[in-house]
């Protein structure tokens, strides 16, 4: 079921990134993301009374509840055109918390590919404080992160996952890769997006001059 919840969670944050992209209205995209959200409440809560309780068992499951309160909160805001800035802060503290599952899952769990995929989660949170609580207007750019983190973060691992494929080591390995080739495509659009800003700034100051 875990598994279910993380391919709609890639779903919903594809049709997120088109949304900031302005290519789909705020609006339709909302419902979608409280039907996501929905279930990533319901389907942690119900691994979790199975589960054995064990500390690290409970650990990992409460992280898609991270998931699931960002998806209604995004749905709630979109819907009835709130401003953003409590979505913005709330996810300040969710890229928080991700950091430190980068770490544990690094640290505890030896998984170089979980942690570049929680330290991934937690720079895309970190993008929607900046554009929710702090309003900056890099829209466009977080867009474009989303995207590529809705396909190599969520949809296709989750697949692999069904597939019965994701343990696999020569997956983690071609994974290893995916990853690392996503990072420098983030930090290609960060230069990218740096020398917009740059240039935005300088026709400012030279039009006020």
């Amino acid at each position: 079921m875990g598994d279910v919840g993380l391919f709609l969670s890639g779903a919903a944050l594809f049709i997120n990134s088109f949304v900031l992209l302005g290519k789909v209205d705020g609006k339709s995209a909302g419902y979608f993301n409280l039907f996501v959200g929905v279930l990533q409440i319901v389907i942690p809560f119900y691994l979790i009374v199975i589960s054995d309780q064990e500390h690290w068992t409970l650990f990992q499951l409460a992280s898609i509840f991270l998931f699931g309160l960002t998806y209604l909160f995004v749905g709630v805001t979109n819907l009835f055109s709130l401003k953003a800035s409590g979505l913005g802060y709330y996810s300040l503290w969710v890229a928080i918390i991700a950091l430190l599952y980068t770490i544990v899952s690094y640290v505890q769990f030896h998984s170089l590919v979980s942690a570049l995929t929680w330290l991934a989660w937690a720079y895309l949170w970190f993008l929607f404080f900046l554009t929710g609580g702090l309003n900056k207007k890099i829209d466009q750019y977080v867009g474009k992160v989303a995207f590529v983190q809705s396909w190599i973060t969520l949809t296709f691992p989750a697949l692999l996952s069904l597939a019965g494929l994701w343990k696999q080591p020569f997956i983690e390995r071609i994974w290893l890769g995916v990853m690392l080739i996503g990072f420098a495509f983030f930090i290609v659009l960060t230069i990218q997006e740096w020398k917009r800003a740059r240039r935005t700034e300088l026709k400012a100051m030279s039009a006020a001059s």
